[in-house]
């Protein structure tokens, strides 16, 4: 099982791309950039291409997404959830299922606390996939961490099915 997994933003988008198989590994990860100058709309069909090649070059069977989340501002929000639209678009035209989790479901299922910190998140996912080093920048290793609570979530799903 190939997992996709998503940190969407429209300036930074994390992507990281695991196997489930018997067990967890890195086959890709890294960051889709759009920059600055560019208008929203030519952001985001910038993102549509990059996600387009990713999922082209990487071959997932699932995709999954970190949930939005925004505390203060909006404005923010809703550009990010146009970076996610486009993911989300991107998925289903490549035939792709979609999970998405929030932060603290995400942090919850790799370190088993829902507040834990970046430096923690980073550790497990470096631990989980036997890397080297943590990977960069946090956007990837964020993005690295969607897909592996997804894996965590389809086993959990698998074993509830069992019993």
């Amino acid at each position: 099982m190939r997992i996709l997994g998503i940190d969407p933003g429209t300036a930074r988008m994390g992507y990281g791309v695991i196997e489930d198989s018997p067990q967890l590994s890195a086959i890709d990860y890294g960051c889709l950039t759009t920059p600055a100058s560019l208008s929203q709309a030519q952001r985001l069909e910038s993102l549509y291409r990059q996600i387009g090649e990713v999922i082209a070059e990487t071959s997932p069977d699932e995709v999954a997404v970190e949930r939005l989340f925004f505390n203060r501002n909006v404005t923010t929000a809703f550009t990010v959830g146009e970076a996610r639209g486009v993911v989300l678009l991107r998925a289903a035209q490549a035939g792709c299922p979609v999970s998405d989790y929030t932060p603290s479901q995400i942090k919850q299922a790799l370190v088993g606390y829902g507040r834990a910190d970046k430096w923690q998140m980073q550790a497990m996912v470096t631990m989980a996939l036997s890397l080297a080093e943590p990977p960069t920048p946090d956007d990837s290793a964020d993005a690295l961490a969607v897909a592996i609570c997804h894996a965590h979530m389809r086993t959990a799903q698998k074993l509830l099915a069992q019993t």
